[in-house]
């Protein structure tokens, strides 16, 4: 297991979303990009209202999902929030302008008074790469060079910059300026080791994608992340580790398991096909993953939060984001699930956390 003893003595948990737009599979219908938009606004008044420390929004650009433009959604949510912190989840750093991005959430800042958060990532779709006229052969450099120049933004109110992809930069500009100095960049990654290690290097903090297998795979990951930070001379009891994987939460015993069971079946079955995986994606698989080991997290509050202690346990992250984007589910069990997860579920593994991690010391 990864060592945990420099892990923070709180836990943030907040929720992620890619404003899913998929079919209904029972009944075929659709929810339009508009309508799941304004879903999406009223879901992260709820997470804020019931005390939710982060709500996230990844880019995609396909048509099961509405989320292409992140930044635009949180400044929606800017205004009529007072706390939660307001993230990517991810930004496709690769196919986009680092000007543009740090401008964008350096906005989306200032109109939050200070909550922004930029998650950067390489995106594990790639529609985006061909429709803003980028060659997936330079996936890595592109990321690689792009970061670069994005922290160097943050850094510093003029900038020059030189690369071999973008064009460079000479003693320019980059307004507004973030509330936060520096604004917060995590690097989110799916599992690979280059992504821990440059991670660590660069002091940045880090998520976790978790969708399969068990959490705790992910602990040598961690170690890698921490041991590069390390060596790279950075404080490592001052790194923060995110972790995100899907689930949904309940207060009637089998009901979010049942409510999420059909789309978590439809998804894995489209993304699967697309991507070559191998299963069934049968009931007996979806109780598997949601055993108490899995990368699951559906069920009523308790068990939940017991999951979630366990990948504290195992990881030591400092962050926890439930992915909950099921079209399908009814939008009021989506508010419902909001209300227990920061109501039920935070409060019990906080105080269990603080009962455990408090005996260790």
């Amino acid at each position: 297991m990864a060592d945990t003893s420099n892990a923070a003595s709180s836990i943030e948990i907040g929720i992620s979303t890619f404003l899913e737009a998929s079919p209904n599979p029972a009944l075929g219908t659709v929810i339009s990009h508009a309508e799941r938009l304004r879903n999406a606004v009223e879901e992260i008044v709820a997470a804020d209202q019931a005390g939710l420390d982060v709500y996230g929004i990844g880019e995609h650009h396909r048509p099961d999902f509405a989320g292409s433009a992140p930044a635009v959604v949180l400044a929606a949510a800017a205004s009529v929030t007072k706390r939660i912190r307001l993230s990517s989840a991810v930004t496709v750093l690769s196919s986009d302008d680092p000007v543009r991005v740090y401008q964008s959430f350096s906005t989306l800042d200032g109109l939050s008074n200070g909550r922004a958060e930029i998650m950067a990532g390489r995106g594990s779709f790639i529609e985006s790469f061909p429709l803003f006229g980028y060659n997936l052969d330079d996936y890595n450099e592109l990321f690689d060079e792009k970061l670069e120049l994005l922290l160097k933004i943050r850094e510093s109110e003029k900038v020059s910059w030189k690369g071999g992809l973008r064009p460079a930069i000479n003693d320019q500009g980059v307004y507004p300026r973030s509330v936060q100095e520096p604004l917060p960049v995590w690097i989110a990654t799916g599992g690979s080791p280059e992504s821990a290690v440059r991670a660590g290097m660069l002091g940045l903090p880090v998520v976790f994608a978790i969708i399969g297998g068990m959490p705790e795979r992910f602990a040598p990951l961690v170690d890698l992340y921490k041991k590069a930070a390390a060596k790279a001379g950075h404080d490592v009891s001052k790194l923060q580790i995110a972790t995100h994987s899907h689930g949904f939460v309940s207060d009637t015993p089998g009901k979010a398991e049942d409510l999420l069971f059909p789309h978590w079946r439809y998804q894995s079955t489209v993304i699967g096909r697309e991507r070559g995986w191998s299963g069934t994606f049968d009931r007996a698989m979806f109780d598997a993953s949601n055993g108490l080991r899995g990368a699951l997290y559906a069920g009523e509050p308790e068990y939940v939060a017991e999951k979630i202690v366990l990948l504290r346990r195992n990881l030591g992250v400092t962050r926890f984001f439930l992915h909950m984007d099921a079209s399908s589910i009814p939008h009021k069990e989506t508010l419902r699930a909001i209300e227990l997860l920061g109501t039920r579920v935070a409060p019990i593994v906080r105080k269990e956390l603080a009962r455990i991690e408090g005996a260790a010391e």
